[in-house]
């Protein structure tokens, strides 16, 4: 311990007051317990600013489980941050298909270009460079500043949240709590080693601090933390009670052509699900539409079925609903202005797994193939139930 140790300790012990997390303790146990993760270097390297920038987009609102399969594919398609910026938008997209909130894929092949273009193939090193770059935001900024430069600099993920409001007996509700918690974090912040203490509290929250039954005996910093000595470390942090999503419902049309083409479009680059490809729908409302009023949004003229069962996904803001209708064409169909030709494309089903499908319309797909399959029974759209006949 050092003087300015010592002499903190002697005065807590003389106020009562509780000793403060020691980060060394921290960094110690980081050292031999840290994750092993691709995109982190090892003892003695240099961290690569691409990778670490690449891993911290694909981690936003994703499991590391989720993405450690896809950053190893994106690692062997575009090894650096030139390639990635050589790629077309598509394949970028259809490379992140699955990983939801596919903004990021847009952000992070703009920011690629963007580096290349006005930064000669290099990260810029200071918060303030990162986060004038596409998709790069507070947290995004401090993680890559700290681990990749060393800067001193404290990201706040969703785990350095909980572990600090932990850490602190932080009373107030989040969101409100963020400042706060954002200060504590940075006085907590030693100068030197940032980024592998910002990984430390990564870590500590994924595996020892958890959301529910936190291991509090393991920890290497119990001994200064305020909810476990206040009997609240599994309440901790508190939350404000989150608005009811609304649900909205709409109609999505699978047109699959006699040579096994099934006809996507891409949607507009702005906006939900922006430059991923999905079947020609109607509008997304709350009111829903009427079997005859859904058609007036059909991509081409045929005896549309309404397929048994509906698709259900939950967005972040919002449940939805797909009805789904389902039509076997003869091939080259004419599609109608409601299509938006200009934006259709016919893809084999064959092919479907390079397509860059979201998770919405691979369900809608395979519900409305399935159902091909197995042929239920299925009415005509728009036809009135047909009436029983009474028997003599």
């Amino acid at each position: 311990m050092t003087l300015a140790g010592r002499k903190r300790g002697k005065k807590q012990a003389a106020t009562g007051e509780r000793r403060m997390p020691d980060p060394a303790a921290l960094l110690a146990w980081y050292d031999r317990h840290a994750r092993r993760l691709p995109w982190r270097a090892k003892p003695g390297e240099t961290s690569d600013p691409y990778r670490v920038w690449l891993s911290e987009i694909m981690l936003q609102q994703t499991t590391v489980k989720a993405v450690l399969p896809r950053y190893a594919d994106f690692l062997c398609r575009w090894p650096d941050v030139t390639a990635l910026a050589a790629a077309e938008l598509g394949e970028v997209l259809a490379a992140w298909a699955g990983l939801g909130y596919y903004a990021r894929a847009r952000n992070l092949h703009a920011c690629a270009r963007e580096v290349v273009e006005r930064h000669g193939s290099r990260f810029p090193a200071t918060e303030g460079e990162l986060r004038a770059l596409p998709g790069i935001g507070d947290y995004t900024a401090a993680a890559i500043a700290a681990i990749a430069f060393g800067a001193r600099a404290t990201p706040i993920d969703g785990n350095i949240e909980r572990v600090v409001a932990r850490l602190f007996a932080v009373a107030t509700p989040l969101p409100a709590a963020k400042p706060e918690i954002r200060s504590l974090a940075l006085a907590l912040t030693p100068d030197e080693r940032a980024g592998d203490f910002a990984q430390s509290l990564m870590d500590l929250g994924a595996t020892l601090c958890s959301p529910r039954r936190p291991a509090c005996g393991l920890c290497p910093v119990v001994s200064g933390c305020e909810a476990h000595a206040q009997g609240l470390a599994e309440i901790l942090p508190y939350r404000d009670a989150k608005a009811e999503r609304p649900t909205r419902r709409g109609v999505a049309f699978v047109a699959l052509s006699e040579d096994g083409a099934v006809l996507l479009r891409e949607r507009p680059l702005k906006g939900l699900l922006g430059g991923m490809l999905e079947t020609p729908s109607s509008p997304w409302t709350e009111r829903g539409e009427s079997a005859n009023a859904a058609l007036d949004h059909a991509p081409l003229k045929a005896p549309w079925r309404e397929v048994t069962g509906l698709v259900a996904h939950t967005f972040t803001h919002f449940h939805l609903e797909l009805s789904i209708y389902f039509a076997e064409v003869p091939a080259k169909t004419k599609l109608n202005a409601a299509a938006h030709p200009e934006r259709c494309r016919w893809v084999h089903v064959r092919d479907l797994h390079e397509a860059a499908l979201p998770s919405l319309m691979c369900k809608v797909l395979a519900h409305a193939l399935e159902e091909k399959r197995l042929r239920p029974q299925a009415r005509v759209a728009g036809a009135q139930p047909r009436a029983r006949r009474r028997s003599a």
